[in-house]
Parts: C-alpha cells; structure tokens; sequence
C-alpha cells in the first residue's frame, strides 16, 4: 500500500481554493492508497515516510520563492517527489520561455527586465508585464503606451521586490478565442479547458484578479496538441513529469503559441472534469509504486 502525500497550501482562516483536493484524497485511499493532504511548509510533516510527494496546490509559493526552493531540494532529496525538483526548479522561473523558444517552440515573445535595468517599455503597441516567478496574475497587469508612467512604477515596485519583469505583447487572439489549457497527465493528455482574458484593462498589477473567468471544456486541435508536446518535448527531464499544463492563445496569425507552461502545481479542473479523475489517481498510484530515485534517502 503506498503511501502519497498531497502538498498543499496553508489557507489560514480562509477557505481553501483546492476544490479538487478533498475528492482526490479520498478517491486515492478508495484505490487502496494511504493518502494525505499536507501542508507544504509544516515543520512537522515526516516527508521521506512516503511513497511519493506529489506538489498539488502549494499556492503561496512565489510569495516564499527561496523557501519554496528549498523544500523542493529537500524533499527530492527524501523521497520520490513529483514533479521532480530539477524540473520544478526550472519551471519556477519563467525566463525558461526564451529556452524553449530558442529550442523552436512557438512562444508569446518575451523580453525581461531585471532589476537595475532600465524601463524599456514600448511606445506603440499594448503590452503586459508580469513577473518571472508568480502565480495567479499576481503582479500582472496590461498597458497602453499611453499609461507609461504607471507602468514604470510597477516595474519599479517588482524590482525593489526583487523580482525581475517580463514584458509580452498583448496578444488579442485571447479576446476572441481565449486562452486554453492542455493539461497531461501520466505522459498523455488528460483533458482541456478554455477561459476568457484574465487582464481586463485598468485593472491594477497589485489587484486580485480572476484566475479563470468562464471556464469551460474545450477540445483541442491537432495543432494546439503539437504545440503543446513539442513544448513538453522540449523541457530539460521532461521524460520524468508526472503532469502538465501548457497553455496556448493564438497569435496574429491565428496559430497557438505558448504562453505559459505550468509544471509546479497547476489547478487541474477535475471538478469540470469529473471523468478524468479515474485517470489522476491511476498515474499518482503507479509512480508511488516504483523503485524509488536513486538519489532517495528513504
């Protein structure tokens, strides 16, 4: 019987945005698993005592980047932990999109500006800055040239924050076909989901935003899937992941690219994929199943 950790996030007084947690937990243990859920940064949990450590929703993560890092090092280093942490490292800073561009997969064109930089910003088309390292729109926010002065001030914000921007063009494909997702799981695609654009103008970079207004399922084309593997393809130990997310919006002309590739602790939607949950546990129980990692000192 194995034995599978969750790793979570500690929501406080608040509710936990994991909605998918609860049925994953017990659906685990109806397969014969012995399953948990446990915070990430609980000073108490005994991680190399299981199986394998799977990074569910640890949604405070870019908040605590060096922390985070840390655990993941840390817990690689016990246990099986998925994903593993030379991929969870890569992934957790978002200047890899100029690898895999570089590697030939279609991308949203990035530039990065990192502290002490100067605000090379542009001057004639609408653009988005965002963080390297972040989660849920946090510190994102979408700019007209003529709104540079405050773009300048977030950019100054980040960097005292230490953290270095990058800057996209706005891709309008996403006001009319949206954004969607490609989740894989267990080395093939799990399912689909589309949403609408999350960066409404005006809003400010420090605000909450929607992460995911109106999502629905969505099924993908033959070449939103080739972007999607090509990109997967292309991660350095790619070969090892236990899931995905990638997701695509269409450039000008009208052909996915990537936009982001979500290998930390990516929502799974398993509440507008019920269906699929059969298919989660299957892969989580089969990988706590192997010989453990070499590297392990379980």
């Amino acid at each position: 019987m194995p034995r599978i950790a969750l790793a979570t996030y500690d929501p406080g007084a608040a509710p936990g945005k994991d909605t998918d947690l609860p049925e994953l937990v017990r659906a685990l243990r109806d397969a014969g698993a012995e399953a948990e859920a446990r915070y990430w940064d609980d000073p108490d949990a005994d991680w190399g005592g299981y199986d394998l450590v799977v990074i569910r929703s640890t949604w405070d993560y870019s908040w605590r980047a060096a922390e985070f890092g840390a655990w993941v090092d840390r817990v690689g280093a016990l246990t099986r932990l998925a994903n593993p942490a030379p991929v969870v490292r890569w992934n957790t800073d978002k200047r890899y999109l100029g690898e895999l561009a570089a590697a030939g997969v279609p991308t949203v064109p990035t530039r990065y500006i990192a502290p002490g930089e100067a605000a090379d910003l542009p001057d004639d088309h609408e653009y988005v800055i965002k963080p390297t390292s972040g989660a849920g729109a946090r510190f994102a926010a979408r700019y007209t040239p003529d709104r540079h002065e405050t773009a300048v001030r977030q950019l100054a914000r980040m960097h005292a924050e230490g953290f270095t921007a990058m800057v996209q063009p706005y891709v309008r494909g996403i006001d009319v076909s949206g954004e969607r997702a490609l989740q894989f799981f267990g080395g093939g695609l799990l399912h689909a989901s589309r949403k609408g654009a999350v960066l409404v103008p005006g809003t400010p970079y420090d605000a909450e935003k929607v992460a995911h207004p109106g999502l629905e399922r969505w099924r993908p084309t033959d070449a939103e899937v080739a972007v999607a593997e090509k990109a997967l393809g292309s991660v350095p130990g790619g070969s090892e992941l236990l899931y995905a997310r990638v997701d695509l919006v269409d450039g000008e002309d009208g052909e996915p690219r990537l936009m982001e590739l979500e290998l930390v602790e990516p929502n799974l939607f398993l509440w507008l994929h019920p269906g699929s949950l059969e298919r989660v546990v299957e892969a989580i129980v089969e990988t706590a199943e192997q010989a453990p990692p070499a590297a392990s000192g379980a």
